[in-house]
């Protein structure tokens, strides 16, 4: 009995290490949000992109301790440390911190599309919002206490649940949908588009955006690996798929990007928010295939987006994380198929319905809560504030305090 029950300790104390892990490589992954910010805006607008980040986690954490994540799981944490702990060593505790490292993507996500001329506190009202109630509430219909009604519709209809093994539809398609709101309500940069023409506005820091995508790419295989929740789910498919994508991204952005720097960094991020839908499912080299379409997606819909319909989202996080989570979800049904070497259980009409509702429930959410921040508090910075930049208009410090010495 003795022996039985160390093995049980021994067996839960693993999983909530196997998290722990996961949760401190994800956590990571929001140092690379920043960096990747701080690469791409103007150099007035560092300092900014950074406390965003730190803050946005920071809210998150509380919101969705206290909401998030018993909306998606009916768990709530306000109980004595003796039943947090439980049987199990704190396993639904450790739980809530590495998928809150999910949650507070949504926040940082959106952060890169609004950057230059966003106001501070009514983005991190909204970030504490879509944390603790929106990006829940979705969460809770696929992979959380509520899917059973949602995923039964999609088997109904498609023929087999909706597949999202990491979120690339749950995480990224929601984040990316939801910024776009933000970004058509807030308006082009000033000077970004002067009579009808376009004036890109250089980034800063090729280095620090570079830093950014490798933080990230490092950190997304905590994402996409721990996903499997318990040690003894561990699979090595996922990291090898993973890493087929991310490749398959750099490459394709190498070739479709002209060696544009900017494209290829992000082309690696491109395949892996592709992936992370069908990770657990796809042969490897469909992998590889769904990761360099992802980012000749990203490639071409950056221009289009920025170009053609004249939309100033600073990172592109649309076309990255909202229209390639939404390829993710579809290549999930393709690609995982038996007859191209996927473990099968896939249906493309079913990963075609999940990306959709996706897609409507975030868009729904992103103009309700910007459209009612802009009409109360507003906000987009004033003219003065956003040409001074955010660093000095919202922080009272530059970057670089010491070259404004005299």
């Amino acid at each position: 009995m003795n022996g039985m029950s160390t093995m049980t300790t021994l067996a839960n104390s693993s999983d909530v290490l196997f998290l722990m892990l996961g949760a401190v490589m994800v956590f990571a992954m929001h140092a690379g949000f920043a960096f990747l910010e701080v690469g791409t805006v103007r150099q007035k607008n560092q300092v900014n992109a950074f406390v965003k980040i730190l803050t946005d986690w920071s809210v998150s954490t509380v919101v969705y301790f206290l909401v998030g994540f018993p909306i998606a799981y009916g768990i709530s944490f306000l109980k004595p440390v003796k039943e947090l702990l439980g049987p199990n060593q704190g396993y639904d505790i450790t739980h809530y911190f590495f998928l809150l490292c999910f949650a507070a993507c949504i926040p940082a996500i959106i952060s890169g599309g609004i950057a230059e001329r966003a106001k501070f506190w009514p983005q991190v009202v909204a970030g504490a919002v879509f944390a603790g109630l929106t990006y829940p509430l979705f969460e809770s219909l696929i992979w959380g206490q509520n899917c059973s009604a949602l995923q039964g519709l999609f088997k109904q209809f498609g023929g087999a649940e909706f597949h999202d093994y990491a979120g690339s539809v749950v995480v990224h398609s929601i984040g990316g949908w939801l910024a776009l709101p933000a970004v058509l309500i807030l308006g082009p940069r000033m000077g970004r588009y002067l009579k009808g023409k376009s004036h890109p506005i250089p980034i800063s820091n090729i280095p620090f955006l570079a830093l950014g995508s490798w933080i990230l790419a490092i950190g997304w295989f905590g994402f996409n690996v721990m996903s499997a929740g318990h040690l003894d789910k561990i699979s090595g498919i996922v990291a090898v798929n993973s890493l087929m994508a991310m490749v398959g991204g750099v490459l394709a952005a190498l070739i479709a990007g002209k060696n544009d720097p900017g494209f290829v960094h992000n082309g690696a991020l491109a395949g892996l928010i592709a992936v992370c839908a069908g990770s657990d499912i796809m042969h490897p080299l469909f992998a590889f295939v769904t990761g360099a379409i992802a980012s000749v997606i990203f490639v071409y819909g950056f221009h289009i987006e920025q170009e053609k319909l004249k939309i100033d989202d600073v990172l592109g996080v649309w076309p990255l994380h909202g229209i390639i989570g939404s390829w993710g979800g579809i290549a999930a049904g393709i690609f995982g198929q038996e007859a191209l070497g996927g473990l099968g259980g896939v249906t493309i009409v079913s990963q075609f319905l999940g990306s959709l509702c996706a897609i409507a429930f975030a868009l729904i959410n992103g103009f309700i809560v910007y459209g009612l921040l802009a009409k109360t508090v507003g906000i987009r910075l004033s003219q003065e504030e956003e040409f001074a930049g955010a660093d000095l208009s919202i922080h009272s410090i530059g970057a670089y305090p010491e070259e404004h010495i005299r």
